[in-house]
């Protein structure tokens, strides 16, 4: 019999909190995890004692086994949108009935009231409730965030190793004589599960470490200031609301047109702003885009748009996405906000591009058509990958034949464009040509050159010259891309880590200890 014993009990004017001796042969394996529990209340029978308590735990104890049962902290507002949903506010107590996908079934601790919940909205880690801690944020995604607006010198955030599995590193803004960056610390961990940034100080906690170097940098570039921002996330699209009727969506502006249809501004049951993509009759079949368009929703990256759901049952076709409030990266770039981006921020935009495609890469899937007009920003400068998978299921000549009108010749790899043969090597050939679009502010390949004069001067051995605007060292990228045998291209995976660490891969990432 495994019992929980109060070991004492300290009266206060708000509340109790009982200090437990816990038989951890069944419940728990880890000592260090271990954490003073703050009660609200407690239920005793017979069969078993309930302790409901304050730190995001049921630990619920009978005569045979210790149960722990999930309860998660809301990270922010939700309003309840769809039939089933649980609405709540940042900060309440959420049990965890069910977890699936996206949406969770939870209870409110409060009212009871049960019902979906948005996952990325909760946290049931209590460390994660913590402002300044990132979960799964990597080192160039730390930067990325930390440099944007509204951020401040000494702003931080803690987020998990990329390299060491349970350990942890702390980013802080700073300001050098290049500018703002971004330096990186490790924490490193004790035999006892303490923290330390240099052996100088250890702290039991997290929180603590905070604390310390909130108060004096004590070798740190900057003490700590505020967290930083952290931009409310993406709701999740709608349960299991994939084939939608066409009158649930109202088309509000219409944003651009292109070859084979509209892409429009709507809102989704009144309440959900989204992207259009209206497909003109007899574009594709509606059996060949459902079946990519499932192998297409099953593709999910903070670098990919997100495909949310369809309308098929009479043309025209509907595809709903996220909505990128910036539009097509061709179109930014060579707008005025665009023209004013600095060439670092290029490069980033190049690196975040091969960071979504060395994820199609590695589920073995083929974009077909990577350009910079289907590669789509947001509001944060987040560059997606647009219209993946769409090339290979369009039923028209003009487009699928080299000689056509709308052939994307200039960005085709010749083995592509000769035998058509697409891979994700071709999809290599047409990221070095997109990395030309990224760094000439919008220029189109090959200038004052037709398609076929492209051709002929790719079987010569031909590849466009550097622009005095471009680093060699990103041109040598570029001759990468555009080796003549695909399996010479680098991998998307590599270009990623290249193309990341552009500017400091002569230089250490992480700080020494101070």
């Amino acid at each position: 019999m495994h019992f929980i014993q109060p070991q004492c009990v300290l009266q206060h004017s708000q509340c109790i909190r009982l200090l437990l001796i816990l038989n951890l042969n069944r419940c728990i394996k880890s000592m260090h995890t271990l954490k003073p529990l703050y009660p609200v209340g407690i239920v005793i029978n017979s069969q078993q004692v309930l302790l409901l308590c304050d730190a995001s735990l049921f630990l619920t104890q009978n005569h045979s086994e210790c149960v722990i049962t999930n309860i998660a902290i809301a990270l922010y507002d939700y309003e309840a949108m769809h039939e089933g949903d649980l609405g709540f506010k940042k900060g309440d107590r959420l049990r965890i009935l069910q977890e699936s996908g996206e949406w969770w079934k939870a209870a409110s601790i409060s009212t009871g009231q049960e019902g979906f919940i948005p996952s990325n909205y909760v946290a049931k880690d209590t460390l994660e409730t913590e402002e300044w801690f990132f979960k799964g944020v990597s080192r160039k995604d730390a930067e990325r965030q930390l440099l944007a607006s509204g951020n401040k010198i000494g702003s931080f955030m803690i987020r998990d190793s990329e390299t060491t599995k349970g350990s942890y590193s702390l980013s802080v803004r700073d300001c050098d004589r290049t500018g703002d960056t971004v330096k990186h610390y490790k924490i490193r961990t004790l035999d006892n599960g303490g923290f330390y940034i240099s052996p100088r100080n250890t702290f039991n906690t997290l929180q603590d470490l905070v604390s310390h170097y909130k108060k004096q940098s004590d070798g740190l570039c900057q003490s700590l200031t505020v967290p930083c921002l952290s931009p409310k996330p993406q709701k999740p699209w709608e349960k299991d609301a994939w084939e939608i009727p066409r009158e649930s969506l109202k088309l509000d502006k219409r944003l651009g047109a292109g070859q084979f249809g509209e892409v429009w501004m709507a809102t989704y049951n009144k309440h959900t702003k989204v992207a259009v993509k209206t497909m003109k009759p007899g574009t594709m079949s509606v059996e060949a885009f459902l079946m990519e368009a499932n192998l297409m929703k099953s593709l999910q990256h903070d670098k990919l748009v997100r495909l949310n759901a369809v309308v098929t049952k009479e043309e025209p076709i509907y595809i709903i996405t996220e909505f990128m409030e910036k539009g097509s990266l061709l179109d930014f770039i060579k707008s005025d906000e665009g023209n004013r981006v600095q060439l670092p921020k290029l490069i980033d935009f190049s690196a975040q591009i091969a960071e979504g495609m060395a994820y199609i890469e590695q589920r073995n899937y083929i974009h077909r058509d990577l350009r910079a007009a289907n590669i789509l920003v947001n509001k944060s400068l987040v560059c997606k990958i647009a219209d993946f998978g769409l090339a290979r299921i369009i039923e028209d000549n003009e487009y699928t034949a080299r000689e056509g009108a709308k052939f994307p010749i200039k960005w085709t790899a010749p083995e592509a464009i000769n035998y058509g043969s697409f891979t994700i090597k071709s999809d290599v050939w047409s990221f070095g040509i997109l990395l030309t679009e990224i760094i000439s502010y919008g220029r189109t390949p090959y200038p004052g050159m037709t398609n076929p004069e492209v051709i002929r001067a790719l079987e010569r051995g031909y590849r466009m010259q550097r622009l005095d605007s471009c680093p060699q060292e990103l041109y040598d990228i570029m001759l990468e891309c555009w080796k003549n045998k695909p399996e010479d291209r680098p991998t998307f995976e590599y270009l990623q880590s290249i193309l990341e660490d552009f500017y400091t891969a002569t230089e250490s990432q992480y700080q020494q200890q101070p």
